[in-house]
């Protein structure tokens, strides 16, 4: 069987800046929540989703908050998409996908902790994280574990994640320490960019094994003195944004791989969800009820 673990936050996000807004009968903005619940409702009726679960950021900030004052915060997100976090989750259990709310831990944290348990289960032919996020592509493995791209049916596997990085997936913190990841909010180390990120650790792997002398370094990359002596001063610094950017596999979560398996809409909350969106199509379009 396979796994999809979907990235929930990603997914609401792409709705708001995708789907037209649209006003509850209240007079709350809620095209993003009603783009996730018309969005999902017509990937469930596709019938290749059997067992699924969606991670959430709860809130934006996480346990790297207090590790890093510039990590991402929710400052700048739009008050009205902000607003649809608590909706999304609402449309995710009334479609009666399992759905993970992250406080402590990010979303993303949620996805390689559940990528890292079911694949580990013989039952599993391959675990799909639904997510373009370059963060997710530490946890590909092989064919086995892969990303998903669900807008564009796009899927990286860790010869796709090679090609696109230079590097393998265990590399991929320590790249994203180097080059930085505006997103998040990691600044990267001055002077290094993708190609020089990926032609030096396609070499080392990891930031440790960097030499601080570019005389000492077995591979060629322009401008190797200034980008040598840049991480030896700030290595503290990569150090640290390598702990930010590298996923935790031991989020809070507890549903064996049964407990994924989808069994249908939960036919009142949908309907009363349906009514609080006013969404008058969706209910005609569930094919599957508990």
């Amino acid at each position: 069987m396979k796994v999809h673990l979907v990235d929930g936050t990603y997914e609401l996000f792409r709705t708001h800046f995708g789907a037209p807004s649209m006003k509850a009968p209240d007079g709350r903005e809620v095209g993003a929540a009603r783009g996730l619940l018309r969005s999902l409702v017509a990937w469930l009726r596709s019938g290749e989703v059997t067992h699924v679960a969606v991670a959430f950021d709860h809130v934006i900030e996480s346990f790297r908050n207090d590790l890093f004052a510039g990590y991402k915060t929710g400052e700048g997100v739009d008050a009205a998409l902000l607003a649809q976090f608590a909706l999304a989750e609402a449309v995710t259990r009334a479609l009666g996908l399992t759905t993970w709310p992250m406080t402590d831990f990010e979303a993303d944290d949620a996805l390689a902790t559940g990528a890292a348990r079911y694949a580990s289960d013989p039952a599993v032919t391959q675990v799909l994280l639904c997510t373009p996020d370059k963060d997710l592509a530490q946890c590909v493995t092989g064919e086995r574990v892969v990303c998903l791209d669900r807008a564009r049916g796009t899927v990286l596997d860790e010869a796709g994640v090679r090609a696109k990085f230079g590097v393998g997936p265990a590399s991929i913190a320590d790249y994203l320490a180097l080059v930085g990841d505006p997103q998040d909010g990691i600044p990267g180390v001055p002077k290094w960019g993708a190609k020089s990120a990926s032609a030096v650790l396609a070499q080392y792997a990891h930031l440790e094994a960097i030499p601080d002398d570019a005389r000492a370094w077995t591979v060629a990359v322009r401008g190797a003195a200034t980008l040598a002596a840049g991480l030896a001063s700030r290595r503290a610094d990569a150090m640290l944004y390598r702990t930010l950017a590298t996923l935790r596999r031991d989020a809070p979560i507890t549903e064996t791989l049964d407990d994924l398996a989808w069994r249908g809409a939960d036919r009142e909350a949908l309907a009363r969800l349906c009514d609080e969106l006013g969404e008058a199509t969706v209910m005609h379009r569930v094919t599957r009820w508990r």
